[in-house]
């Protein structure tokens, strides 16, 4: 794929950069070096117009939102929190998959108006709740929110879970299921408009490599 305008694309370290890489590849963009052992931010990749941002997962969004990427790669989670501003969200690359959760000691009370949830999901908790009618008083935390309720600062969490072996280590349960999560590719509404060409070709070369990976699992 040739690049004839410059595209910016915003990864977080750890597993999203990862699993973004094969994707990547397959539109024929490879990083010239590695995030986990270069102290650069801005990486350098074979296409001279095409660098990678690597920076926080919670910053992904913003960057983008305001133009300082192109495009980048975020949990829904973060999206939620973030409120999808400025952004459009074309496709879900089914990677870091994860489940939202409401968890807790086995057999605490759920019902009622008075719960004290700890979350750093605190948009996505109170929408939750809400939709079932209950109001609660939302802690945010930014992590150890296993801790929150052995020492009673709430009653119940809302976290990510994937394997549920930190909840178990620490004698909490997953309580009940919020939604699935997934990383989402997001582009700058302006660079849709400006850029659109480029963005709509490595659009389609990573929806490509989601079907291509998603059918070899069958």
């Amino acid at each position: 794929m040739n690049f004839d305008t410059p595209i910016t694309i915003a990864l977080s370290k750890g597993r999203i950069f990862e699993q973004t890489l094969p994707l990547l590849a397959h539109a024929g963009i490879v990083a010239v070096d590695d995030p986990e052992t270069s102290r650069k931010l801005i990486l350098e990749t074979n296409h001279p117009l095409v660098k990678l941002l690597i920076i926080r997962a919670t910053d992904v969004p913003t960057y983008v939102q305001w133009g300082a990427a192109d495009l980048g790669v975020a949990g829904k989670d973060v999206l939620m929190e973030h409120g999808g501003d400025g952004l459009y969200e074309p496709l879900d690359l089914q990677i870091a998959r994860c489940r939202l959760m409401v968890a807790g000691a086995k057999g605490a009370n759920l019902s009622g108006n008075q719960l004290r949830i700890a979350t750093k999901y605190v948009n996505a908790t109170r929408s939750y709740f809400a939709g079932k009618g209950q109001q609660v008083e939302v802690i945010k935390l930014y992590g150890s929110m296993e801790l929150a309720p052995l020492v009673g600062l709430s009653d119940l969490i809302v976290d990510l879970v994937e394997s549920g072996n930190t909840l178990k280590a620490n004698g909490l349960v997953p309580l009940e299921h919020i939604m699935d999560i997934s990383s989402r590719l997001v582009v700058n509404k302006a660079s849709w408009k400006m850029k659109h060409a480029a963005v709509v070709h490595l659009l389609g070369a990573l929806r490509e490599a989601v079907e291509r990976r998603e059918h070899s699992k069958d």
